[in-house]
């Protein structure tokens, strides 16, 4: 398996994200939906990576620079075929080395609170972030949990 920055636009991501923001919409009131579109994951503020096998596409993440010190992990999501096998934990743990190697000293992210988030959460928690409150524009929100770590 290869992580790499890609282009959020290709067609077999444009799929993932469409996918992404369909469910996103399924759980959470559109009010409480904070996933990006993929002009906006193109931004020049963001990082875009995807990880594959053999081409095939498992899952992405992106990484949105806050300031020098805090980023935010934006946009994780991993196949329906892909999933069971880890590829959130590397994705993850790929995003906090690069975060840190840019000299971020911290990542916050920003997740729902229904069960269907429930596996994110663990393995965020599981990974040291806390809850911490709003950041960057959010507000508090019954359907969004924000979690934080220092890198």
């Amino acid at each position: 398996m290869q992580i790499a920055t890609d282009d959020p636009r290709r067609p077999d991501v444009l799929g993932l994200l469409e996918e992404h923001l369909s469910d996103m919409y399924a759980t959470s009131p559109a009010e409480s939906v904070h996933a990006l579109d993929p002009d906006a994951l193109a931004a020049p503020s963001i990082t875009f990576w995807t990880a594959r096998e053999d081409d095939l596409l498992l899952g992405c993440v992106a990484l949105k620079r806050l300031s020098d010190e805090h980023a935010e992990l934006k946009s994780m999501r991993t196949a329906t075929a892909a999933r069971r096998r880890g590829i959130a934990g590397l994705l993850l743990d790929h995003v906090l080395t690069a975060a840190r190697e840019r000299g971020h000293r911290r990542i916050s992210l920003e997740t729902g609170t229904e069960d269907y988030f429930a596996a994110a959460r663990t393995l965020y928690l599981g990974r040291g972030f806390t809850e911490c409150g709003p950041f960057e524009g959010y507000v508090l929100d019954p359907h969004s949990v924000f979690l934080t770590r220092e890198l």
